[in-house]
């Protein structure tokens, strides 16, 4: 196993308890993601490669200069609370928020 993906692997297993536990939430069969981890991610389906890092969080850009990075993109948001029919002020949006 090389380095980079070595290093997937233990973030995997940091982040979800096991290799296995992963490729279920991800929706991949163990047998495809260990491959994956075994011949390296440049050898590997585009498709794959983003499951695995969209999952994980990481910048799949720089996934293919061997380095790991987070995204800095995030997913939508939402901001939810009870309103009676005022507007809020700038102060109760803080507090909100």
């Amino acid at each position: 196993m090389q380095e980079l993906e070595a290093k997937i692997k233990s973030l995997i297993i940091e982040k979800y308890g096991s290799l296995k536990k992963f490729s279920e939430t991800i929706d991949m069969p163990w047998t495809t993601l260990d491959s994956i981890l075994k011949r390296g991610m440049a050898n590997s389906n585009i498709t794959n490669v983003l499951k695995i890092t969209r999952e994980l969080g990481l910048d799949a850009e720089k996934i293919v200069d061997g380095d790991i990075v987070y995204s800095n993109k995030q997913e939508p948001t939402i901001l939810a609370a009870h309103f009676d029919g005022e507007e809020y002020t700038e102060d109760e949006l803080k507090e909100i928020r």
